[in-house]
């Protein structure tokens, strides 16, 4: 099958919707994810790229996301008391369509929905398009020092393939190493598999604001 670039339209799961991100979502993005918290992990290029202020990460966000080239999602609950309420961000992106290949990051949350079905589903719903559109490879990454980041991508089900070595730059000028992981289509119906039953563990409930 060909790969093609899945339509930039929501993806409903049972406790997030994933929408195409707007810049007039900026302010809400903001006030989710515009911790310290989220850029120490190293979303941004880590804590330097953090600002704390919506203009400067409204000028941030300009530059980081490739609003064209990929498919920026913005991540809202879906139920209960906080029905809509935008939670986070994450992108299916750089894609390449001759070796269909497709990688998964530009991932933070508000630190009040860590440990919930938020990211599961996030990654369950973006799997599920990247492959349902042709799709064979799906990359996943994360800055070698990000153990958390780290374990979570492992905690998904995806393989780990190695280090790349002096990757990319840190918003500080340095230069990181990059964790990668990688989703084959032959092993998605067992990752699939993986990420509903963890997903069924929440019975349902939607998700709260820790």
């Amino acid at each position: 099958m060909t790969a093609v670039r899945p339509a930039r339209t929501p993806l409903l799961g049972e406790y997030i919707r994933l929408d195409p991100l707007l810049k007039a979502d900026l302010p809400d993005l903001f006030a989710a994810i515009g911790h310290p918290a989220v850029f120490a992990g190293g979303f941004g290029g880590g804590p330097s790229g953090y600002t704390d202020s919506l203009a400067g990460f409204s000028a941030f966000a300009e530059t980081y996301f490739a609003w064209e080239r990929s498919n920026v999602h913005a991540v809202r609950l879906v139920g209960g008391e906080h029905d809509g309420l935008l939670v986070g961000t994450s992108t299916l992106g750089d894609f390449d369509l001759e070796n269909e290949h497709a990688h998964i990051g530009w991932t933070a949350y508000d630190p009040r929905v860590w440990g919930t079905a938020v990211n599961a589903e996030a990654k369950l719903l973006m799997l599920g398009a990247a492959f349902d559109n042709g799709f064979g490879r799906v990359k996943l990454q994360a800055d070698v020092l990000n153990d958390r980041s780290r374990a979570a991508i492992a905690k998904l089900g995806a393989t780990f393939e190695g280090i790349v070595r002096r990757d990319r730059r840190r918003a500080d000028g340095t230069w990181r190493d990059s964790a990668v992981f990688s989703v084959v289509v032959e092993e998605w119906p067992e990752v699939r598999a993986g990420l509903e039953a963890r997903l069924a563990a929440f019975d349902g409930r939607p998700v709260g604001l820790r």
